[in-house]
């Protein structure tokens, strides 16, 4: 007969597993010239593109419609510049957070760049 109690200490653990086998990575970037007219939409789907073309081990969020758990901390106005804007993506495999900021910087624009990476 199913015991519910053990059923739920299964799923429990398992997604224990699965959270603590994620690693975080936080970024810095800036964001000059032409990129200033681009809004914060577009921004996140830049960076899912470039993270995407650039094969880091992206983890996806659980659901139908899967993407990279990313985040922004700042939406910036329209046509504003910035010298230092704050970024996190869970990646589900370790990366050096070198090999992260070149690996990106070659798929991203000209105007923004990544200025720091650090795991978290």
């Amino acid at each position: 007969m199913y015991n519910d109690a053990k059923g739920k200490d299964a799923v429990f653990w398992v997604s224990l597993l699965f959270f603590f086998s994620m690693y975080t990575m936080g970024f810095t970037f800036s964001k000059k010239g032409a990129m200033k007219y681009i809004s914060h939409l577009d921004l996140m789907r830049l960076f899912r593109r470039s993270m995407r073309r650039a094969a880091l081990p992206l983890a996806m969020t659980q659901g139908f419609h899967p993407h990279p758990r990313l985040s922004i901390k700042r939406a910036l106005k329209l046509g504003l510049e910035s010298e230092h804007e704050e970024g996190r993506i869970v990646l589900k495999d370790y990366l050096k957070p070198e090999d992260f900021k070149n690996r990106i910087q070659e798929q991203l624009p000209d105007g923004i760049s990544i200025k720091e990476a650090t795991l978290i």
